[in-house]
């Protein structure tokens, strides 16, 4: 039953959000202390539930979320550059990668938004072209080991070097559960209107903490990141450039000293993040 109602979810065959609930046992690992209503506060600021009229907020930030995603599409970059402190990464991507928003829709064609919160626009990107360093800007939860000061190393997509001054050894063995896990399966731009980024706080829960700040994921890539990819199997998926692996991980590298560009098939350099604030028209 629940390989069933994990199939429908991915190939969006039902509609489906997900938030999280505060308990003390969460609150007290983020706080030290279980402190459910300060947790309820926070998950309220970043699903804007303290708006005013947070239907109309979160209208609002849909259009914009859906607006960059429609400018990334039009600019058909063909890979993205992040710099910053011990991070020089770039990232190639398909010639189909589709890049994606707040909103999901089924197969019969309801639009629904998979998750609160949601800051992020994100892509499915080559899995065979990745190269440089990235450095990790906010801590790694990561069944249950915490990974500190996290920097990986890629050659030709694959990552060949992970060091930190703590959870290496998590970080590698997930690397290491098949042969895919290793590469790149999403990537993701999140800038300073963040609600999750300006509480400047770990959630300790991936759906909260990859929402804070531009990230990438080794592992599993999203079909529906391309073309027609929702109907391929994973053979195909690879065949096509989409990574494969048992393995997702959300990975912070952005923030305010993380500029973001899109490189152009010439190799020109367009500003995407500049101070940790959106640039691209």
């Amino acid at each position: 039953m629940l390989e069933t109602s994990l199939q429908q979810h991915v190939e969006d065959q039902v509609a489906w959000t997900l938030i999280g609930a505060p308990t003390e046992g969460w609150a007290k690992a983020i706080f030290g202390e279980p402190d459910v209503e300060r947790l309820w506060q926070a998950i309220e600021h970043t699903v804007r539930l303290d708006e005013p009229d947070p239907v109309a907020a979160w209208r609002e930030h849909i259009a914009r979320l859906s607006k960059r995603a429609e400018i990334l599409n039009r600019r058909r970059f063909d890979s993205i550059h992040f710099q910053g402190p011990g991070t020089d990464l770039t990232i190639g991507l398909l010639p189909d990668s589709n890049w994606h928003a707040a909103e999901g829709k089924t197969v019969f064609g309801q639009t629904f938004v998979p998750n609160l919160p949601t800051e992020e626009v994100f892509a499915t990107p080559d899995r065979l072209r990745a190269e440089g360093h990235v450095r990790s800007t906010r801590p790694l939860s990561l069944d249950g080991t915490i990974a500190r000061d996290l920097e990986l190393r890629l050659e030709g997509g694959r990552i060949v070097e992970v060091s930190a001054s703590a959870g290496a050894e998590a970080v590698e063995a997930q690397t290491r559960l098949d042969e895919n896990a290793c590469r790149l399966g999403e990537i993701s731009i999140v800038d300073r209107t963040s609600r999750v980024g300006d509480l400047d706080m770990i959630f300790l829960n991936t759906l909260y903490d990859e929402n804070a700040a531009c990230h990438i994921a080794y592992g599993r890539g999203f079909p529906g990141g391309i073309e027609g990819g929702l109907e391929l199997d994973p053979e195909e998926l690879v065949r096509r450039g989409v990574n494969w692996s048992q393995v997702h991980t959300d990975l912070m590298i952005g923030g305010h000293e993380v500029d973001v560009d899109g490189i152009t098939k010439d190799g020109d350099a367009v500003p995407v993040l500049r101070a940790n604030a959106w640039v691209l028209e």
